[in-house]
């Protein structure tokens, strides 16, 4: 007889949902929802928002419902609340009972109460970088988050750092691959537009940059805008775009 599985660890079912989620933004959905069911007890799920602090900027990444993401916003128009708090911070932040809370003033408590909510815990995940983030617990009861619950709430923040961690490090390093991507396709378009103009003109390097650049400026266009448009048209059937040198520069070289 076979013996009975044993179930799995609050991290194992991290993991598995970094490997069923398509992408970052659905994996961290689905941590928000998990986490708001291991963490409500008996009862109904809590809210559950996940802040992520990236480059001075906080944003709710993950959130078990619409309620939950509208509540931590809350703190991000008013730059203050406990998610920020623990994020920026690193540390643990409890409120009892939001209608006997004054630390982030009367606006916070009451807007947050207004969405029927009493309570509020908000754990540091250690993400050990740049990026810093926090599991936010929300419930309609008052001091539903009791020293049990808050064990064991910090227990499962401790468990599930390194997969947040590890998920969040590649979210990072996808964005930086796909605006160096961006940057190199955008270099290579002002690249050949130079040589375009170079050949038109007759000039160098320099002096073409500097004819970019001044119809870029004259015309309030980006340049690499400027330099699509060029490339586009003699690469086509199109009408040529041709841009002449200033005519000091063409003096200047004459002369």
């Amino acid at each position: 007889m076979l013996p009975p599985e044993q179930p799995l660890s609050a991290t194992d079912q991290v993991q598995n949902l970094i490997l069923e989620s398509a992408d970052f933004e659905k994996f961290i959905n689905e941590l928000a929802r998990f986490s708001a069911h291991q963490m409500a007890g008996d009862g109904d799920d809590a809210l559950c928002g996940i802040t992520l602090l990236r480059d001075r900027k906080a944003a709710t990444i993950g959130w078990s419902s619409d309620s939950a993401r509208e509540v931590d916003e809350i703190q991000y128009s008013l730059s203050q609340g406990p998610c920020l708090t623990a994020a920026r911070e690193e540390r643990e932040v409890h409120v009892p009972d939001l209608y006997e809370e004054n630390r982030w003033g009367p606006d916070y408590a009451s807007a947050v109460a207004s969405h029927g909510l009493r309570s509020v815990l908000s754990l540091p995940f250690h993400l050990q970088g740049e990026a810093k983030a926090a599991l936010n617990l929300y419930s309609d009861a008052p001091h539903k988050f009791n020293d049990q619950a808050t064990a064991r709430a910090r227990e499962y923040t401790r468990e599930i750092s390194q997969a947040l961690r590890l998920a969040v490090r590649f979210s990072l390093h996808t964005d930086s691959a796909a605006n160096l991507r961006a940057t190199l396709e955008s270099r290579t378009i002002i690249d050949i537009a130079i040589g375009v103009v170079m050949a038109q003109n007759r000039c160098s390097q320099e002096t073409a940059v500097g004819i970019l650049t001044e119809a870029s400026s004259n015309t309030n266009t980006k340049l690499r805008d400027i330099a699509k448009s060029l490339v586009d048209s003699v690469g086509g059937a199109g009408t040529r775009t041709h841009f002449e040198e200033p005519r000091a520069t063409q003096a200047d070289r004459t002369g």
